[in-house]
């Protein structure tokens, strides 16, 4: 029989103690026993387990926790004793950086413990025991020492399904609180809520770098084969650029890709990869995603990357136009692979840089005002270059660089130049910000490369369904006309609803038109259309239109505001005079297909790949839940019925015992190059990108929270290089 060694006080302060929050190791949350005895010298038990679970009972019923302080193990790897110590045992060195502001801490030196040795029949013997503590105790509070806080199966479920599904733990937690009947009757906190979530996400998405990356993309394309991906590394095999797309977003670019807007500007994760998606407009007017990437470098070679796997998942076909922000190296990469591509550079991004460039200027305001009324009120190219020569004139402005480089782009970005060509609507590319800000739901600044692409599943979902519901809502509701024209008829039974609202609002703008005859030969005629455009609430602008018609049976109408040219929606101008010729119905070229809700679109149809990921467990796991949710509820009637299924399904645990197997992972993730070798791709460099423009979305609270002093201690370089690390170091600040 092994002899006890017993250890002085200054001889426990150099061992190392677990002090986490898990620091029990799995053990069983204590039952609350009435009368657990003392314990006392020579009590012997059959196993290690025992002997915790007995004075874990013993400890909640006095109101102390437990730690265990050491061990020492044999070289068979038995543990031939180890020590089970009051929590407020031993004494605290301080780690704050400042003297003076000292950290809370629950030690104060409590001599409470016992101590068992391996016995020779292999169980164990306490052979010290010390009862009296140096603090005050309390059974009532007990429940908040934190070895008797742990997260049970049921809630623990509930907390995986409604993390997946964006609920935040604060909440699930809260629900836990109402169901069970207050704080008191749960013998866990919200901390260890957030603590049970952050381990389950660490199984849940596996390693955090590339290798999980490759592994989630290998078994996307087994499922779906439509599922594309490339991935780019440099000669040392370290990741530098990821692209994918799944099989929904490639069969919906066939219907919505003739128009796409580009952007770079939304940082997502711990590498600062910036996040770049191909967004187009559906026929809802919602955003659609055409598939994205993360970009190590946002230079020229990169983008032409990027640009051509993109132009390769879509079987060649490039859009018809493009959206990007001003950048050299887009435009640049851009002309080069996609030569037949009209390129419009982003308008809201030039026009909020004039406060950066004249701000200081004496003259800013009248700058101000001539540059706005030079490019939103310019009609024509002609008039736009006189507008501009007497703006550099007036204000002395011909050497200024910038305003030099703006009229060189001109075509980019000008409205005048660019309003001819059809952008669904779209001047900026807001539509690829507004995708930043719907992924704020799912990610945020140090997402890890892994679950930035498993959240984005989840978003992409969300994005399916709410298409869905338009859809739904534009077969099954209608809004009422507004006219007696049968020309918005026409348009209510077959665009659809959000797109019937935009036509809608260009009749209600009736109001403010006035029309006279301008001229004509023949079969064609010209008619002025006088419109107010309120620009204040002061001010009201009046703007003289020209729309012309063309021949009889077959009715050409086009307008000097370009705006069915812009936006695949008929003016109020055109609409205006269609109506005074008492035409009933809009020729059949001026009915968009991308807007109509009476098409049958392939896309829909096409199975995603995040569609094949659910879970067969939680499968399982929701079929059983619905096959006991009655049975409970009518067991939960009587208290004799109550204890009488308690304890039926105490007998069938035996039958189905804990497996611990779950969250196993795979870490096997290789790309083959070019050589036809194996080799392992490491996880890419913190990038330094360009700066980002300081656009007005949502700040994601875990942002917010990185900008505050931190008191948490600094963390080793080992784990600056893990992004889980990172990520779960500061994941208490999203919820």
């Amino acid at each position: 029989m092994a002899s006890f060694v017993h250890l002085t006080d200054d001889e426990y302060d150099e061992v190392l103690v677990d002090d986490g929050p898990d620091n029990y190791d799995g053990t069983e949350e204590p039952k609350e026993d009435d009368g657990v005895e003392e314990p006392i010298v020579g009590m012997t038990f059959s196993s290690e387990e025992e002997v915790r679970s007995y004075y874990m009972r013993y400890a909640k019923q006095k109101g102390f926790g437990v730690r265990r302080r050491n061990s020492r193990q044999s070289e068979d790897g038995r543990v031939r004793w180890f020590t089970l110590v009051c929590a407020r045992q031993g004494t605290a060195k301080s780690q704050a950086s400042n003297i003076l502001k000292p950290r809370q801490t629950e030690r104060v030196g409590c001599k409470a413990r016992i101590n068992a040795v391996l016995n020779e029949d292999g169980g164990y013997t306490l052979s010290s025991v010390i009862l009296d503590h140096t603090h005050y105790v309390s059974p009532g509070k007990a429940r908040h020492f934190r070895c008797f806080k742990k997260v049970d199966a049921r809630v623990a479920k509930r907390l995986e399904i409604n993390d997946e599904a964006g609920i935040r733990t604060s909440k699930t937690f809260q629900s836990v609180i109402v169901e069970a009947g207050g704080y008191e009757n749960v013998p866990f906190g919200q901390k260890e809520c957030q603590n049970y979530i952050e381990k389950a996400r660490q199984l849940r998405l596996g390693v955090g770098g590339v290798e999980a990356l490759t592994n989630y993309f290998q078994e996307m394309q087994k499922k779906n084969v439509e599922f594309f991906y490339a991935i780019d590394v440099g000669p040392d095999m370290r990741l530098k650029n990821v692209f994918w797309a799944d099989a929904r977003s490639r069969a919906a670019y066939q219907s919505f890709g003739d128009v796409i807007t580009f952007d770079t500007t939304y940082l997502t994760n711990a590498y600062k990869m910036p996040f770049a998606p191909f967004v187009g407009v559906n026929h809802h007017g919602q955003s659609i995603l055409f598939g994205c990437g993360l970009i190590s470098n946002e230079d020229a070679i990169t983008f032409e990357w990027l640009f051509e796997s993109w132009l390769k998942c879509m079987n060649d076909q490039p859009p018809n136009a493009i959206i990007t922000e001003q950048d050299k190296a887009m435009k640049l990469a851009i002309a080069r692979v996609f030569p037949t591509t009209r390129h419009r550079f982003c308008l809201w991004h030039i026009m909020k840089k004039l406060p950066e460039k004249f701000g200081s200027h004496s003259r800013y305001d009248e700058i101000k005002d001539s540059l706005h009324k030079c490019v939103y009120d310019s009609l024509s190219e002609n008039e736009f270059e006189e507008r501009w020569s007497a703006l550099l004139e007036t204000n002395d402005l011909r050497e200024n660089a910038w305003l030099g480089l703006l009229y060189a782009d001109r075509h980019y970005w000008v409205p005048a130049y660019v309003k001819n060509t059809f952008w669904a609507g779209m001047s900026t590319t807001q539509r690829s910000e507004g995708m930043n800000t719907f992924f704020d739901d799912y990610v945020h600044s140090r997402t890890t490369l892994k679950q930035f692409v498993d959240q984005y599943d989840s978003a992409l979902r969300r994005k399916a369904e709410n298409e869905a519901i338009a859809n739904f809502n534009s077969f099954n509701t209608e809004i009422p006309c507004i006219s007696h024209y049968p020309i918005e008829k026409q348009f209510q039974k077959i665009y659809t609803i959000a797109k019937f609202k935009e036509v809608q609002e260009e009749f209600r703008g009736f109001l403010y038109l006035t029309t006279s005859y301008f001229g004509g030969d023949g079969a064609n005629f010209t008619y002025v259309v006088g419109d107010e455009i309120k620009v204040s609430d002061g001010f009201i602008k009046r703007v003289n239109y020209f729309v012309s018609v063309c021949g009889e049976d077959s009715l050409d109408i086009t307008c000097s505001c370009k705006l069915f040219e812009f936006r695949g929606i008929l003016c109020r101008h055109a609409l205006r005079i269609l109506a005074q010729l008492d035409k009933s119905e809009v020729p059949p070229k001026y009915i968009l297909d991308r807007w109509r809700k009476d098409i049958k679109r392939q896309y829909v149809n096409v199975k995603s790949s995040y569609e094949a990921t659910s879970n067969p467990e939680k499968q399982r796991f929701n079929r059983i839940q619905n096959c006991f949710y009655k049975l409970c509820s009518n067991a939960a009637k009587t208290e004799r019925s109550c204890v009488k299924l308690i304890s039926q399904l105490e007998q069938l645990k035996s039958e189905y015992p804990d497996d611990d197997s779950y969250g196993a992972c795979s870490t096997a993730g290789l790309v083959t190059p070019i050589d036809g070798t194996t080799n392992n791709v490491l996880s890419p460099l913190v990038v330094r990108s360009k700066g980002r423009p300081t656009t007005k979305r949502r700040t994601h609270p875990v942002e917010k929270a990185l900008k505050k002093p931190s008191t948490r201690r600094r963390l080793s370089t080992t784990e600056v290089q893990n992004p889980l690390i990172i990520l779960y170091t500061y994941v208490e600040f999203i919820f």
